[in-house]
């Protein structure tokens, strides 16, 4: 979300200053005598209308919103006003990065289970990220247990924009959306929807990720919020750009603010200029491609005490947990090793995978273990905001001979590893990548190893391709 550059200058819990609402460049008469309509820059046209009154504009926006708006659950929310505000947290983390009828379901589930926010922070981290499963970014899970915890601890919860940002994970945009919705602050916010909104409302064709433009569009929301119906106006504007005034496809002739709307004008004045010309398109730095071997690791024998108790021990399988900062913190998944773009190949992986598991877990393949089996199973691409990862995935099951017990050098490294039968891998958090490899292994085996299906495991070793 939009951090707000004013954020710290202004009073406690106060509106930033405001300033005159800034208007759009206009041509030098050398640039209007040169320019011709199949060539113009939308940076130097002059506004086709009159900038919007925020009187006007606040009404017309409010009259639709109370009108259109969508019956979401969150808009639901009863009860005191912490018990308001803890919806509604929940509800715009959720919907960071997130489409609203895929967060409608997860924000269900979770107020189902910890509905207030001293529940929320009676819970594990591992309890939090099953719930959130499939949501993405974790990231925001973790700072809302974090943020719980540190508000419960204070013994309140914070009821201003500049108390609101000292909670961990919660910024500008957070802020401003708790205060207003939730205890009626006269706070703006900003984020996509607002930002698309706003440029289209003054025609600023600026870059909207250089800080001095996102300013601009934080001093322009202040100066609009509705001093009466804040949290209201601040959700009529999201609401404006989820639905009517899309990125692709804007519902101009239904908008309740199209005759305040320059980029409109600009359009209907110039064939060359649309509206989706606002907010100009910044293109995306393409993701970084990294390539990772993923070895799901299955313990047919040799179990110990850990797993003694778990029903179906032919899929009894070993997990790793990540380290606690960085991607993913925290968070299981199978082993997974990254390599080299040009050492993708069976045998390099399986090097490198070695390696691994001996170092981290004191497996010594061949060794200390039977490899019953071990074969390759495919490959899953996933997508990060970042990164695109290649995962090559292997099956590998194993029969230890000393047991699980040795399994690892240290004790705290008892803390990373996890063994998980068939049953708890369904209703384990894991990530959607991680996820996916799970599910390919076991359509793998459905399909090729039927005899896995019977609970029997192959006493031949199959590990043709790590001799190639």
């Amino acid at each position: 979300m939009a951090k707000n550059p004013t954020a710290a200058t202004t009073r406690r819990g106060g509106r930033p200053a405001m300033k005159a609402t800034p208007q759009p460049r206009r041509p030098t008469p050398a640039a209007a005598s040169t320019s011709s309509p199949s060539c113009v820059d939308i940076e130097d046209l002059a506004p086709a209308v009159p900038a919007a009154t925020p009187a006007a504009l606040r009404a017309q926006l409010l009259r639709w919103y109370d009108a259109h708006r969508r019956d979401l659950p969150w808009r639901r929310a009863s009860g005191s006003e912490e018990e308001r505000a803890y919806a509604v947290w929940v509800s715009e983390v959720m919907l960071q990065q997130t489409r609203v009828p895929v967060v409608v379901g997860y924000y269900d589930r979770w107020m189902a289970r910890w509905p207030t926010v001293r529940s929320l922070a009676a819970a594990t981290q591992e309890e939090v990220n099953e719930v959130w499963a499939g949501l993405g970014y974790y990231r925001r899970a973790r700072f809302l247990l974090e943020g719980a915890k540190q508000i419960v601890e204070k013994g309140e919860f914070p009821r201003t924009t500049s108390a609101l940002r000292e909670v961990r994970g919660i910024g500008d945009y957070t802020a401003g959306a708790i205060a207003s919705i939730a205890f009626n602050e006269v706070a703006p916010v900003v984020d996509g929807n607002v930002v698309r909104v706003t440029s289209r409302l003054y025609a600023i064709a600026d870059n909207p990720k250089e800080s001095s433009t996102m300013k601009r569009f934080w001093e322009l929301a202040g100066q609009l919020v509705d001093p009466l119906r804040p949290g209201d106006f601040n959700q009529a504007m999201m609401e404006l750009g989820a639905t009517l005034c899309s990125k692709t496809k804007p519902g101009c002739s239904g908008c309740p603010v199209s005759s305040h709307c320059q980029a409109l004008a600009l359009s209907m004045e110039n064939s060359s200029v649309q509206v989706t010309d606002y907010p100009r398109v910044v293109p995306k730095a393409k993701p970084r491609r990294d390539f990772a071997a993923v070895c799901v690791v299955q313990i047919a024998e040799g179990l110990g005490k850990e797993v003694a108790d778990t029903k179906d021990n032919g899929d009894i399988f070993l997990l790793i947990k990540r380290p606690e900062e960085g991607l993913l913190a925290g968070l299981w998944e199978f082993p997974l090793v990254l390599v080299d773009e040009g050492k993708t190949d069976s045998q390099n992986r399986r090097k490198a995978m070695d390696k691994y598991l001996t170092k981290l877990l004191n497996i010594d393949v061949g060794r200390k273990s039977d490899v019953i089996l071990r074969e390759d199973v495919g490959e899953h691409v996933h997508v990060f905001s970042h990164i695109r990862l290649t995962m090559y995935v292997e099956l590998m099951i194993i029969n230890l001979k000393d047991g699980v017990d040795q399994l690892s050098k240290k004790e705290d490294d008892c803390t990373k590893l996890k063994f998980a039968n068939k049953s708890s891998m369904e209703s384990m958090g894991l990530t959607s990548g991680i996820r996916k490899v799970y599910n390919m292994v076991q359509a793998f085996k459905e399909k090729t190893l039927c005899v896995f299906q019977r609970g029997q495991v192959p006493t031949r070793k199959r590990n043709r391709r790590s001799k190639q």
